[in-house]
């Protein structure tokens, strides 16, 4: 498993988010908390990807030359989600104190679900409810902003996959069921 840096004991990445997520938790059931939070790694995982190849194309060097890096087909090839602008986690992120944030990140995942065929009608759309304190949501989004899931080194070591298969699990004790009922983004991942 990817380990954070040292500090007081060596705490696997997966179980410190863990924690941190769950204390911006408060009073939503795991069963529905379970969608914000692995939708919300599941978005950042594929900006990440997304930034590091539109960085290449950006620079235009090598294969890259004459590339456009806004250009869904350039991504395709490389079996990489487009990400639209208003769905970049920098910009999310930039936007995280606000209190539309939910209205923002519902926004982000229609446009990406419009823009990734594979994607449409499974990615939550469940970050403007009520429920869900601005305040909190900016917090995770803060948190989550804090990991690289989607760059190159992290996808050779699986990072997305151990973060879910541990949050999963820990969903799972939190609702009382047995590990390994799968959410709704985990086919959409592996292109199941």
């Amino acid at each position: 498993m990817a380990k954070a840096r040292k500090n007081n004991t060596e705490e696997a990445i997966e179980k410190q988010l863990w924690k941190a997520a769950d204390k911006l938790r408060k009073n939503i059931d795991a069963a529905e908390y379970k969608h914000i939070i692995l939708g919300l790694i599941f978005l950042k995982y594929i900006s990440d990807a997304f930034e590091e190849l539109f960085s290449k194309l950006k620079k235009g060097e090598g294969e890259y030359a004459g590339a456009d890096p806004e250009d869904k087909d350039e991504y395709k090839a490389e079996n990489i989600f487009f990400v639209p602008e208003i769905a970049r986690w920098s910009y999310l992120q930039s936007k995280a104190k606000l209190p539309e944030i939910g209205k923002e990140v519902d926004h982000a995942m229609d446009a990406i679900e419009k823009d990734n065929f594979s994607l449409r009608d499974v990615l939550p759309k469940v970050y403007a409810r009520g429920n869900l304190d601005p305040t909190n949501l900016g917090g995770l989004i803060d948190l989550v902003g804090n990991i690289a899931l989607g760059d190159a080194k992290a996808r050779s070591a699986d990072v997305l996959g151990h973060v879910f298969e541990y949050f999963l699990g820990e969903f799972a004790l939190a609702e009382g069921k047995k590990g390994g009922q799968a959410g709704l983004l985990m086919p959409a991942i592996w292109g199941i």
